[in-house]
């Protein structure tokens, strides 16, 4: 079993514990143009799944297929910026309903963990994907940083969310080719 593959199973049991809370759940913004959501988001800051810990580098690419799904290609590299890359691949299930901001993302089949975009800027410049559990959270950016101005207000979203803050960690960016873009991710 390779390790991605492994990394992924870890990912889906880590996100199924948990999900009962006190708390409500997170109401999710009223509409999603996924259009325009498609695309590469830098990983700002996250509460962290298991095997993204020690992200640096990170970004979310979405591409929209035929069917209405949403085709996930996320990579990073682990530990440092010089270590190797990995990449790990899913599914973006859009439920109905939901103004396109609820998603089931399924790495394997039937499991799919919670995607919820709790917060995306009018310009779709910055988000925020949470899910119920209150156990990982996404702040993420079209741009490899955001200002601290935006930063403190992205924070404080996440708190307001019912998350605890001092699990937070920022995600180290920076990219060789001197550009916002990413090398080989469009």
């Amino acid at each position: 079993m390779s390790k991605t593959l492994l990394a992924s199973c870890g990912f889906m049991l880590a996100s199924m514990n948990g999900c009962a809370s006190d708390l409500p759940p997170i109401q999710p913004v009223s509409h999603v143009d996924l259009t325009r959501f498609m695309g590469s988001w830098y990983v700002i800051a996250t509460i962290p799944t298991r095997f993204e810990k020690n992200a640096y580098n990170a970004v979310e690419t979405y591409t929209l297929q035929s069917d209405g799904n949403v085709y996930t290609a996320f990579r990073f590299n682990n530990g440092s910026f010089s270590a190797p890359e990995k990449k790990i691949h899913s599914l973006g299930i859009v439920k109905a309903n939901t103004g396109n901001a609820v998603w089931g993302v399924q790495l394997f089949w039937p499991l799919r963990a919670q995607y919820i975009v709790a917060y995306l800027s009018q310009d779709y410049s910055e988000t925020i994907v949470a899910r119920d559990a209150r156990d990982y959270t996404w702040i993420m950016a079209r741009t490899p940083n955001v200002s601290p101005h935006d930063y403190v207000i992205l924070i404080n979203k996440v708190k307001a969310l019912g998350y605890d803050i001092s699990k937070i960690r920022n995600v180290p960016q920076q990219w060789s080719n001197g550009s916002d873009d990413p090398v080989g991710v469009k």
